[in-house]
């Protein structure tokens, strides 16, 4: 057996497959629900049922995919483009330092809000350049460094938070000082802990479409993307293309530690991120690294986990089969882009 490229794969083969690693998913969870001693239909039912069953969970589900879809958007972005950008908790964690120092009172006024976003981004920005610097200067794995970066931050955030950053006020917990009112996200809905920063994710997702489809920046990146040695026998500059593309993959990254910090937390603890930027992987990679697809794949994430928190209280299975089922959704979605891309021949 071997694989056979597909020069032009059909709309058909580009939709099918995809769906049908959705439903074999399906079929994987069921199992384990099954195993796990449940009715698989019922355990099914109460995850769609805790993830928009009611106008709170729906608002919850809203509310988890926020940082999700940034993440998701900045993976999605940096794969195109074949920068593996691992470290998206790094750059998220950057952001929200970056939200912390500048809304607990540095900057004022109307425009900290935008100040304080812009700032993230840049920040954001910064941690991924140093990467990609080492990649195009001297030939440096981008997975290992982008990786490592995560622990390095989740370190350094440490001691900030048992240091200069430690809300004297906090009792001795180690969080930062609480954001001012005014460096504070308003939130959609009164009482509930939806916030405009999903309004800000719907602009970023739409944004990156428009520069993937309709600027020179997301027709080099495609092309350095497809190959990098025809793209650099063309004329594209390869590395300022990988430079730009890590400033935008990291800035978006770090719109996630900003909308966690500035609209939902208020404060930075060292559990701000339970995963995020590992988790806008599975997003991107669900998304075939559509910009705007990243929407709805972190919608279904964000649904399976809060669905899976409400199954687990009410039909006593382990919310572990959320990850189960988050995993073999990627494997299966990993497999699908293979066999559009490829077939299988026989001899």
């Amino acid at each position: 057996m071997r694989l056979e490229p597909v020069a032009n794969p059909s709309a058909l083969r580009r939709a099918s497959l995809p769906a049908a690693a959705l439903l074999a998913t399906i079929a994987v969870a069921s199992g384990l629900a099954a195993v796990a001693g449940a009715d698989p239909l019922a355990t099914l039912g109460l995850i769609v049922k805790g993830a928009v069953g009611s106008k709170f969970a729906a608002l919850e589900t809203l509310n988890r995919a926020t940082p999700l879809i940034f993440t998701g958007l900045a993976v999605a972005v940096a794969f195109r483009a074949r920068l593996w950008n691992i470290g998206a908790e790094a750059q998220l964690y950057a952001g929200a330092i970056v939200t912390v120092l500048l809304g607990t009172g540095a900057v004022g006024g109307p425009l900290v809000l935008p100040l304080m976003a812009l700032a993230a981004m840049a920040a954001g920005a910064v941690v991924l350049l140093g990467p990609v610097v080492l990649k195009t200067r001297f030939g440096v794995d981008e997975v290992v460094t982008t990786l490592l970066f995560n622990f390095i931050m989740l370190l350094f955030v440490s001691y900030l938070l048992e240091g200069p950053l430690k809300d004297p006020m906090g009792m001795g917990w180690p969080k930062s000082a609480p954001l001012a009112k005014e460096a504070r996200l308003p939130r959609i809905v009164d009482g509930l802990r939806l916030h405009w920063g999903f309004g800000l994710a719907l602009i970023a997702a739409v944004a990156v479409w428009v520069i993937e489809r309709r600027t020179a920046l997301g027709y080099e990146m495609r092309a350095v993307g497809l190959n990098a040695r025809a793209a650099r026998f063309a004329g594209i500059p390869v590395d300022s293309v990988l430079v730009k593309t890590a400033l935008l993959s990291g800035g978006l990254a770090a719109l996630a530690g900003f909308s966690e910090v500035a609209g939902l937390k208020g404060h930075l603890t060292l559990d701000l991120s339970p995963g995020f930027g590992y988790t806008g992987i599975i997003v991107a990679m669900l998304a075939l690294l559509n910009p705007l697809a990243v929407v709805p794949a972190a919608l279904f994430v964000a649904g399976v986990f809060v669905g899976a928190d409400s199954m687990s209280r009410a039909a006593g299975v382990p919310t572990y089969i959320a990850d189960m089922l988050l995993a073999t959704s990627l494997l299966f979605m990993v497999l699908a882009i293979l066999l559009i891309r490829f077939r299988v021949v026989r001899g």
